[in-house]
Formats: structure tokens, sequence, C-alpha cells
């Protein structure tokens, strides 16, 4: 059964196993001894929760829970016309199950309902990006690093 949960302050280490999950190919490319890595990924993560936290206000931070444990996070960000998808990860042995569709498809049900805009950045590269085509995203802008993308209700 898969359902949300607001982030709590004792989920900080499973936060940090996921986001370095994440990163893990990139790490493993560096060469660099497991204590470096370690640092580099807590520093990281330490940045993009800054940069979530002051540019996304009112966000919510949710941690995606399967058949009760934590699998991965949703975090959202809404405005009177958009959803804004901050990010959303799973832990590597519980991606390409159908999970991350699901909570999208509702996602975009209740997007539909209040007819607003869902929009998110995928990184290059990321293999989720055709599960966001086939839901219905389009490319709408290109960082070089990472593309947007937006889904509108018909």
């Amino acid at each position: 059964m898969l359902t949300l949960r607001p982030q709590k302050d004792q989920d900080q280490p499973f936060i940090a196993h996921l986001y370095r999950s994440t990163r893990e190919a990139e790490l493993a490319a560096t060469g660099w001894p497991e204590a470096q890595k370690e640092l580099f990924a807590a520093m990281q993560l330490f940045a993009q929760t800054t940069d979530y936290r002051s540019r996304y206000r009112g966000a919510t931070y949710e941690l995606i829970l399967f058949n009760k444990k934590p699998v991965g996070r949703l975090y959202l960000w809404e405005s009177g016309s958009e959803i804004r998808v901050i990010d959303i990860s799973l832990l590597p042995e519980f991606r390409g199950q159908g999970l991350g569709r699901s909570i999208l498809t509702d996602l975009l049900k209740a997007a539909r309902r209040k007819r607003q805009t869902v929009t998110l950045y995928v990184a290059q590269g990321n293999p989720a990006k055709r599960l966001y085509e086939r839901l219905g995203f389009v490319k709408i802008g290109d960082t070089g690093a990472s593309e947007l993308m937006e889904w509108r209700p018909a």
C-alpha cells in the first residue's frame, strides 16, 4: 500500500540515505574514498535543502511510504495556478515498479480538478523523463543541466 506522510526531523537519516542513492553513479566515477563521498553528499544535501526552503516557502515535504516503510520523498510547492514537483525520489530498489507513476497520476488527477498546471525539472539523462513524457509532460525550458517540463489539464 502506497501512502504519504509529512517528513519529520527524525527522518533525516533516511533522507540522507535516499539523497546519496540518487548521486551514487556520479560518486562512483570520482574515485574518492568513502569518507569523502559521504561528506560531499552531506554538503550537497544541505545545499539542496537550504535552496528548496528559501525558494519554495510554504512547500510540503512528504515521505513516500510503501507498506508503511519509507521508500522515497515527494516535495511539492503550490501557487494559485501551478503545482511544482520540487523533488520526487525513490530508493533504487523501488524504482521502475510503478510507484512514481501512481503518485504522479494521483497528483495529476488533483491538478485536473483544480485546473492547475504541474511543472518539474528533470536532470539531463534521468530515465524518469520517459515516465513524465508518458504522463503528458512536455519540455518548456532547458537549463543545460536539466529540463523544465510542464503538464496542463485538458
